[in-house]
């Protein structure tokens, strides 16, 4: 945000009232610390015509940390398998919080740096201005105690005294501003391949992104931009952590006219907003909360977000490449399974075009003298079948496309095949096969041709990242648990290798890829203040070369 459009909280006496929209006759300035709630509904981008949103400035509830220092102490932390000793200032922190306040729109034609509107209502969650006096001090925050986790190992908050309840505290009062923003980024609609559309979304998540302090680099895609984003940690000497997400969907141009954003019985619908929009949100509200706090993560995060991962990634998958160097653990946005559990595997997936020529004749006159793609590809369809029927491998006959009319044998056919394995081997055995495919017909000529692939990441029996965020949920008042995932995802890449990986930190919810996808609102503060404490807390020691 730039310097001129911040503006401080100043504290309010009463209850925190619940976000209102109030009419506006300009745009106002979104100020650090403040969330834009939208007034009207938002046009869908299919319309063209770019707009200016107008809306009430709310200034979102800050945190104030006072801190009483004592003598010289010991804490001992135990993260994983790893216990430290930190020598340091014994400091309580106690968060007061500071209530929001109602703040007057800015002139017409002004708007904070960052702020890209394109045909929706923007809804930014920007972290709260610092207060312009210190507060007055304040009876230290009880101690948290630690919780052990299954294994018996301290919850790796124990350092942090106070800072699970505020994490959670502010997490509930953000909610509503991310579920608002998850359907101002679902109204901008991204379809696979679609580059203004997408790259206009992008323009939207790097402000959105860079109002909580990230550094934003945008990269060229054939399909669409993609975002590398970076935000410093309090121990730069650190390897970093690594986020993926992406923001292309299956939906088309046009879906919302007859499929608009809707929030019904604790519901938020629409396409997109479980894959992978609401973990786009959350992520920003992570962020937005930390910095209210006063906190920064541990460590360096990094944050990758690809426009073509619905089609398999198959530009993006470089910077993701280019990211998993020296990254201490891997994290993706994808939504979890439908009860909240975290993904700890995922099924290799690999997209496969199969192509017939033939040769075109009159279907009436000359008929013999053609050779139908068509009859070819669904007698290849159905060999492929067998071929694809070994042990954990599933095949599903996506897109078929072929001829040109009733009275003209068909020249050409193709169907893209997606195909899912359990292991590299089963992989690697199918593929095989599909690529010594021949003709059934003189005259036809069969083509195989991989379009993208991503392996199988293999489930493992020890896995110290899932135990620590097992205990980081524990620790605010969540239970936490994991489980092998049949998609495929970005996350593939890393778990595949064996860098610790996660999946599943979006929003709860269902009906990927259907039309009754969604998320429940009720579990998007539990969400924001996991991801947000997962960001602030040392990670245990998750493999023998790791650090911190």
């Amino acid at each position: 945000m730039s310097p001129q459009a911040v503006r401080p909280a100043t504290p309010a006496a009463g209850p925190v009232p619940a976000a209102t929209s109030v009419p506006a006759t300009a745009p106002v300035a979104v100020a650090a610390g403040t969330i834009a709630t939208p007034v009207a509904p938002a046009p869908t981008a299919t319309t063209g015509s770019a707009t200016t949103s107008t809306a009430t400035t709310i200034t979102a509830t800050t945190s104030t940390a006072t801190t009483s220092t004592d003598s010289t102490t010991t804490v001992t932390t135990t993260a994983g398998a790893t216990t430290a000793a930190v020598t340091a200032t014994a400091a309580t922190t106690a968060f007061t919080p500071v209530e929001p306040t109602r703040t007057a729109g800015a002139a017409t034609g002004t708007a904070a740096s960052g702020t890209v509107r394109t045909g929706t209502a923007r809804t930014t969650l920007a972290p709260a201005a610092p207060a312009p006096a210190a507060a007055p001090p304040t009876a230290a925050a009880p101690h948290t105690p630690a919780v052990p986790d299954s294994e018996g190992q301290t919850g790796p908050t124990a350092a942090l005294p106070g800072l699970p309840q505020a994490l959670s505290t502010r997490a509930r009062t953000l909610a509503g501003a991310v579920r608002r923003r998850c359907a101002d980024l679902a109204r901008i609609e991204s379809p696979s391949g679609d580059a203004p559309r997408l790259d206009a979304l992008a323009e939207e998540l790097a402000a959105g992104f860079r109002a909580t302090g990230a550094t934003v680099q945008r990269e060229p895609g054939p399909a669409g931009d993609h975002l590398v984003l970076q935000w410093e940690g309090r121990d730069e000497s650190l390897p970093h952590l690594l986020v993926v997400g992406h923001h292309d969907t299956v939906w088309p141009a046009g879906i919302l006219t007859d499929w608009p954003v809707t929030e019904q019985d604790g519901t938020l619908s629409g396409p997109g907003v479980v894959d992978m929009k609401g973990g786009l949100a959350i992520l920003e509200g992570a962020f937005a909360l930390l910095a209210d706090l006063g906190q920064r993560p541990h460590r360096t995060v990094r944050l990758v977000v690809v426009s073509d991962e619905e089609v398999g990634s198959p530009d993006g998958r470089r910077l993701v490449e280019r990211q998993l160097r020296d990254a201490a653990a891997v994290l993706g946005l994808e939504p979890p399974h439908p009860d909240g559990r975290l993904k700890t595997a995922r099924r290799g997936s690999t997209r496969v075009r199969l192509t017939v020529t033939g040769r075109e004749a009159h279907a009436g006159n000359d008929a013999a003298d053609g050779v139908s793609a068509v009859d070819e590809l669904v007698d290849q369809l159905v060999a492929v079948r067998g071929l694809t029927s070994l042990p954990g491998t599933e095949l599903n006959a996506g897109r078929i496309s072929g001829g040109s009319r009733a009275n003209v044998v068909a020249g050409r056919a193709e169907a893209e095949l997606g195909l899912r394995f359990s292991t590299t081997e089963a992989q690697r055995r199918t593929l095989d096969n599909l690529a010594r495919l021949t003709a059934l017909r003189p005259g036809a000529r069969v083509r195989t041709e991989v379009l993208s692939s991503r392996p199988a990441w293999p489930e493992r029996s020890a896995n110290p990242l899932l135990r620590h965020v097992r205990s980081l949920a524990a620790v605010l008042g969540q239970q936490l648990d994991g489980a092998p995932a049949g998609g495929a995802g970005d996350t593939n890449l890393p778990g595949s290798r064996g860098l610790p990986t996660l999946d599943g930190f979006g929003a709860v919810g269902g009906g990927a890829h259907a039309r009754h996808e969604h998320i429940r609102i009720d579990q998007l503060a539990p969400r924001i203040a996991l991801l947000a404490a997962l960001l602030a807390v040392p990670l245990p020691r998750l493999r023998d070369r790791s650090e911190g």
